[in-house]
């Protein structure tokens, strides 16, 4: 590639981290996590071009860590779709210039709406400023583009600012994994949040295949026959009911293999595999792929804090929720 177009790509990307550091926060920050955190309807996102796309994704961030939030066009705002703000609702404007028609006509008739405005914006000078009740200021910024025109600079420190604001109300609603896993079921980062006692398909009191060790090899297989959806292992317990070992497809075809014809009455104890890995059922189901992965195993007992068992997850539960995915 051209020495030059390195150069220039280079100079980009430290004027945008530039613009990023030349934000200055003040008390207008904390008024305005304050004026987020008290709202008691939606926080609305607006703002027109690439400020509406920062915008647009901002009102995401809100609304995936436990701020109700929406997008509005200000174009169409003025068609009628301002009939989304409601009692209650803040609206969050993002404008370098403060200064777009569209915006400008909007606000009017927020203010008669009496819905409380925060600016991200260049200046506290601007129309958009003035009409504001909290201002976030980005500074003067000179754009990255050759031209000085298309926004690059200003829509990055718009997107930074945006960040600190969502994350910062996100802390002070101390929003937790839990929840962040119940708002993201379907994704990548939820499906590593999801907690085995969720993933694990085997309960004990329903379909857990669980014996004592003290019973044979053939009175194992007669007690999980009862159960209809098996899975490749038995969990065997001692007298305490306490996780002494697990009993799998792999330890019977090997107890048949050697197998003088007493296979069935043996004591299942001389057969199965002592202290199994296991793990726990608030553990995160991205640990037992880990355990698995390590280990080469399909089965892991889940137990409580006594190291009673409390289900199974097998491999099959991991591969439901594509949690293998990642590894491809």
């Amino acid at each position: 590639m051209d020495d030059d177009i390195l150069q220039f790509a280079q100079q980009v990307l430290e004027v945008e981290a530039g613009a990023v550091r030349g934000i200055v926060l003040d008390d207008q920050f904390g008024r305005a996590v304050e004026a987020i955190l008290a709202c008691r309807g939606s926080v609305i996102t607006s703002g027109i071009g690439k400020a509406g796309h920062v915008a647009r994704k901002l009102s995401a961030s809100f609304s995936s860590t436990g701020t109700p939030s929406h997008f509005l066009n200000p174009a169409e705002a003025l068609h009628g779709d301002l009939g989304v703000v409601r009692r209650g609702d803040v609206v969050l404007i993002l404008s370098h210039s403060g200064e777009s028609d569209e915006i400008v006509r909007m606000l009017n008739v927020l203010k008669k709406l009496g819905a409380p405005v925060i600016a991200i914006t260049a200046t506290s000078h601007n129309a958009l400023a003035r009409f504001s009740d909290v201002v976030l200021k980005l500074g003067r910024i000179e754009e990255a583009c050759p031209l000085g025109l298309a926004p690059s600079a200003s829509t990055t420190a718009m997107t930074a600012l945006g960040d600190a604001l969502f994350l910062s109300v996100m802390k002070r609603r101390e929003f937790t994994a839990d929840e962040f896993a119940l708002y993201h079921p379907a994704g990548q980062l939820g499906r590593k949040l999801i907690r085995v006692k969720e993933a694990m398909t085997f309960k004990r009191g329903e379909n857990l295949p669980l014996a004592s060790e003290g019973l044979t090899v053939g009175q194992v297989l007669h007690e999980v026959s009862r159960i209809k959806r098996r899975s490749g292992a038995v969990v065997l317990v001692d007298e305490a009911g306490k996780v002494s070992g697990i009993f799998s497809d792999g330890d019977l075809r090997r107890a048949i293999t050697d197998d003088d014809g007493s296979a069935l009455r043996r004591p299942v104890g001389e057969v199965m595999t002592r202290n199994p890995k296991r793990i726990g059922g608030e553990q995160l189901a991205s640990e037992a792929m880990a355990l698995m992965r390590q280990f080469r195993i399909d089965e892991l007992p889940v137990v409580d804090e006594n190291d009673r068992p409390i289900g199974i997850i097998d491999i099959q539960d991991l591969v439901v929720l594509r949690m293998f995915d990642e590894l491809e």
